[in-house]
């Protein structure tokens, strides 16, 4: 049986994904928080148990299919591996460096995944928002230098998050189309949880480890910040699934960059921390680039698809 897939619909897209703008960086706070008592395993882990116990009963109570094979299974094992890479990566940056900053070097990942998605995915992407993109890439340039001055190599694991995460998104698009967005979320926390705990149980239980592996007892606390984290990021996560399944990853990319302002807000109202100079002038500058994207495919999304098609060919 053939699969009808929905329409592309740009302007719904984006509100979804504005949605998973303003929810990823407040689990990513939480995160934080917990990175000064919890080790980083259990907090990785707990992120996906939360996802496969808030999604897996609802998967059952609703009949949703969440049976994958083939090909299907394999992009949603490497979806799986890739996810568990990105945040591993996010959670140790968030050990070193403000909220705010992290998130902004972090966002060299649309200029990858606007390539990414042009080349293997063949996605239409016009020279206004090739531009736009550019623009944003050089003001992540700018957040990087006085990170990179304070604590070193760490400032560059939000690098690796990019470059993760491009792929993560990549694959998502691939699948998001053919799959229920609460099932795929469901298999993944499944898939991952199932890798993290063996990990856990094997090298947390001595204190020869390294300590990011150690299994320790949450305090009454620890407890609500980790079922918190698992619970956003689970919501953000299906957020940005089901906006891709409206949008293409190009249109989408550019508009993460609104996860800055968002972040950067959670910084100062839990840490005080802003900024300085040169790093808000480089988030000043990506967030300018996002905000032009979204105006741009409003009026796309009304001039209709000739109409876009003509649009993104001009200069």
């Amino acid at each position: 049986m053939s699969v009808i897939h929905p329409p592309d619909r740009p302007m719904l897209g984006i509100v979804l994904m504005l949605g998973f703008c303003a929810l990823a960086p407040l689990a990513d706070a939480l995160a934080k928080i917990l990175g000064e008592t919890v080790p980083l395993l259990m907090a990785v882990l707990a992120r996906f148990a939360v996802q496969a116990l808030v999604l897996v009963p609802l998967v059952a109570a609703t009949g949703r299919l969440w049976r994958l094979r083939g090909r299907m299974l394999r992009l949603v094992i490497l979806r799986t591996a890739l996810h568990i890479a990105g945040i591993t990566l996010m959670f140790s940056a968030l050990k070193y460096l403000p909220l705010a900053d992290a998130i902004a070097i972090a966002f060299v990942m649309p200029f990858v995944l606007l390539l990414l998605g042009h080349t293997i995915l063949g996605e239409e992407v016009g020279p206004r928002r090739l531009i736009a993109c550019v623009v944003g890439f050089i003001g992540t340039l700018l957040v990087i230098q006085p990170s990179f001055a304070e604590v070193g190599w760490p400032a560059l694991l939000p690098l690796g998050v990019a470059v993760v995460f491009a792929a993560f998104i990549l694959v998502t698009r691939l699948v998001a189309r053919d799959t229920d967005p609460i099932g795929l979320q469901a298999v993944s926390g499944v898939m991952a949880s199932a890798v993290l705990l063996p990990v856990l149980l094997i090298f947390g239980a001595t204190d020869d480890g390294p300590a990011a592996l150690r299994l320790v007892m949450p305090s009454g606390q620890d407890w609500a910040l980790l079922i918190g984290v698992g619970v956003l990021g689970t919501l953000g996560h299906l957020l940005m699934t089901w906006s891709l399944r409206f949008a293409p990853s190009a249109t989408l990319a550019p508009m993460q960059y609104l996860e800055i302002p968002f972040a950067t807000l959670i910084g100062w109202l839990i840490w005080r921390d802003l900024p300085d100079g040169l790093a808000a002038l480089g988030i000043t500058i990506t967030v300018a680039s996002g905000l032009y994207i979204v105006l741009r495919e409003r009026t796309l999304s009304r001039t209709g698809s000739g109409g876009a098609r003509a649009a993104q060919s001009q200069p």
